[in-house]
């Protein structure tokens, strides 16, 4: 690793520390908990949806999460490492077949949904 790789795997690590990062791909359904700053006031605001699109370039990371709220999408670019960023909770493993998921944009009711996964069966069923 050369010296810039180093410095930057040390602020990722510095970064995440002290936030529930759970390990999730595309497919998967997440709820990230977002810092908002308003006025002097802090709160967090939770943010539920599909990851469409993961972009893995070290510190500068970021994710896409897609919703549909009143019948509207609403996609948000989440940076991994932000500040802003609370914590990243797995809600539901999805199976897909493709790494950038943006063709769910054209589609609406039950053809949007993305089957589950199904671990937890497969392996109670085996035992």
């Amino acid at each position: 690793m050369n010296t810039l790789q180093k410095l930057e795997h040390a602020q990722m690590k510095k970064l995440a520390e002290g936030k529930r990062l759970d390990s999730f791909t595309h497919g998967d359904t997440v709820r990230v908990n977002v810092r908002i700053v308003e006025g002097n006031s802090e709160r967090i605001q939770a943010f539920e949806g599909l990851v469409i699109g993961i972009k893995n370039a070290g510190a500068r990371s970021a994710f896409t999460v897609r919703k549909i709220s009143h019948g509207e999408g609403v996609e948000r670019v989440f940076p991994l490492y932000s500040p802003r960023v609370d914590s990243v909770e797995l809600v539901r493993k999805g199976t897909v077949r493709r790494a950038k998921l943006y063709y769910l944009r054209g589609l609406t009711g039950k053809a949007a949904r993305i089957t589950e996964k199904k671990e937890e069966a497969q392996e109670s069923q085996s035992d």
